[in-house]
C-alpha cells in the first residue's frame, strides 16, 4: 500500500494542492494537517473584503467541508505538525505519527512582532488569521481612534477599512514613502496622497520610541513629534516566513524554505510552496520569497504536479494586487527600485490615477503595474522581460 501524500499547513496553497492533486489523476491518500480550527482559507479577504464588510465569512474559505469529504482528502483541522523526519519519512502530530510517500511545507509565514507594543499591556492587534480581522471589524467603528505602525500593504488596506468605517487613523512609518522598497518614490508618494486625501494622519520618517497603556487605550511616543493616543494599535510590519518545523528537519533554510525551480528542498521527497519558499525562480535568474495571493495559488498547483512527478518548473512571474478606497492596483514583475535605471509613468497620478508604471533596468522592463486601468494587466505581464514599447 502506498503511503499517503501529506500537506502540512492550512491556507490557500495547501488547499489548491491538494485540488491540483486530485485534478490530475492522482487518487492515492490525501492528508492534510490545518494548525487553526478552520478549514483551509484566503487571506486577501482579511484586509480587504471581509475586513470591508463586503464579504461574507463563509466567502474566505477555498472549499467548503462537503468538498473535502467527496474528494476523499483527510483534513485534520487544529492539528499542528511538531516534526518530519525526512529519512523516516515520517510526520508528527497531535502526538500520533504517520507514514508519507512525500509531503508537501505550506506553513506560510507570520507577522513580526513587536515586543515593546506586546509587553505595554495596551491594545495590541496583528493581522493573520480569521480571528484577527474580527477583532478589527469590531474596533473600526465611527469615531474609534487606530494607529498603525508600518505603511506595508497590510497598514495601507487596513487604514483604508478604518476610514470607510469612520475611524480616526493615524499611520506611522519610518521611512520617508509608504511602500518606498516595494514601489520606489515615484510610486510610492501617489499612495502617500491618496491617503493624506482620505483623512489618514501620515507621518513619515517616524521613530516610535515608547508604548504605554493608556485607561482602556495606548499611547506611542514619538520622537520630535506630538504622542498618539489610540483605543487599538494594528503592527504591520512585516511577516516571517514559519521555518522552524524546517529548520528541525535539517532542510536547507535562508529567509525560507531553500526549493529549486521544481519546489524541491535539500530532502529528498519534501517539496515546499507558499509564502515559506524561497525557490529559484528560472526567468529571474535568482531566488525570491513572495507573499501574494497568485503565488499561492499558482505555487500550489505546480507543487502538486512535482509531487505527483512531472517536470514542472515554476517560471510564472510574481503577481499582487491591492484596492485602497477608490484605487485598484495590480503589479507584475519582481523589481528593487534602489537597483532600476529608470520608472516610467504614463497617465495621470494625481487627478482620478488611471495609470501604468514600468520599472526598467539594463533596456528591459523587470516589472510593471497598472492603477485603475483593468484593461492593461495583459499588456504589462507581455511587457516584463522585453524591452519597453513606446
Amino acid at each position: 500500500m502506498t503511503e499517503p501524500i501529506v500537506i502540512v499547513g492550512g491556507g490557500l496553497t495547501a488547499a489548491h494542492t491538494a485540488s491540483q492533486l486530485r485534478e490530475s489523476g492522482y487518487d492515492g491518500d490525501i492528508v492534510l494537517f490545518a494548525a487553526e480550527q478552520h478549514l483551509p482559507y484566503e487571506r486577501p479577504p482579511l484586509s480587504k473584503g471581509y475586513l470591508l464588510g463586503k464579504d461574507e465569512r463563509d466567502k474566505v474559505f477555498v472549499h467548503d467541508a462537503t468538498w473535502y469529504v467527496e474528494h476523499d482528502v483527510d483534513v485534520r483541522v487544529g492539528t499542528e505538525v511538531d516534526a518530519i523526519d525526512p529519512a523516516g519519512h515520517t510526520v508528527t502530530a497531535g502526538g500520533a505519527t504517520t507514514s508519507y510517500s512525500k509531503v508537501l511545507l505550506a506553513t506560510g509565514a507570520s507577522p513580526r512582532r513587536l515586543a515593546a507594543a506586546d509587553d505595554s499591556g495596551g491594545p495590541v492587534a496583528y493581522l493573520r488569521v480569521i480571528e484577527d480581522t474580527e477583532r478589527l471589524k469590531g474596533a473600526f467603528r465611527e469615531g474609534a481612534r487606530i494607529a498603525i505602525l508600518g505603511a506595508g500593504w497590510i497598514g495601507l488596506e487596513t487604514a483604508s477599512a478604518a476610514r470607510a468605517a469612520g475611524a480616526e487613523v493615524t499611520v506611522l512609518e519610518s521611512l520617508d514613502l509608504p511602500l518606498l522598497r516595494v514601489l520606489g518614490p515615484e510610486v510610492a508618494a501617489v499612495f502617500a496622497d491618496l491617503h493624506r486625501e482620505h483623512g489618514v494622519d501620515l507621518r513619515l520618517g517616524a521613530k516610535v520610541s515608547g508604548f504605554e497603556r493608556s485607561g482602556e487605550g495606548i499611547t506611542l511616543t514619538v520622537e520630535g513629534g506630538d504622542p498618539v493616543e489610540a483605543d487599538l494599535l494594528l503592527v504591520g510590519i512585516g511577516a516571517g516566513p514559519n521555518t522552524a518545523l524546517a529548520e528541525a528537519a535539517g532542510l536547507d533554510v535562508d529567509n525560507g524554505v531553500l526549493v529549486d525551480e521544481h519546489l524541491r528542498t535539500s530532502a529528498p521527497d519534501v517539496l515546499a510552496a507558499g509564502d515559506v519558499a524561497n525557490a529559484w525562480h528560472p526567468v529571474l535568474g535568482r531566488r525570491v520569497r513572495v507573499e501574494h495571493w497568485d503565488n499561492a495559488i499558482q505555487q500550489g498547483k505546480a507543487a502538486a504536479r512535482s509531487l505527483l512527478g512531472e517536470d514542472v518548473s515554476y517560471d510564472r512571474l510574481p503577481y499582487f494586487f491591492t484596492d485602497q478606497y477608490d484605487l485598484g492596483m495590480e503589479y507584475v514583475g519582481h523589481a528593487d527600485p534602489g537597483d532600476v535605471d529608470e520608472v516610467v509613468i504614463r497617465g495621470d497620478t494625481t487627478g482620478d490615477r488611471v495609470f501604468t508604471a514600468y520599472w526598467v533596468k539594463d533596456g528591459t522592463v523587470v516589472a510593471g503595474m497598472h492603477a485603475n486601468d483593468w484593461d492593461a494587466i495583459d499588456g504589462i505581464r507581455e511587457q516584463v522581460g522585453q524591452p519597453l514599447k513606446d
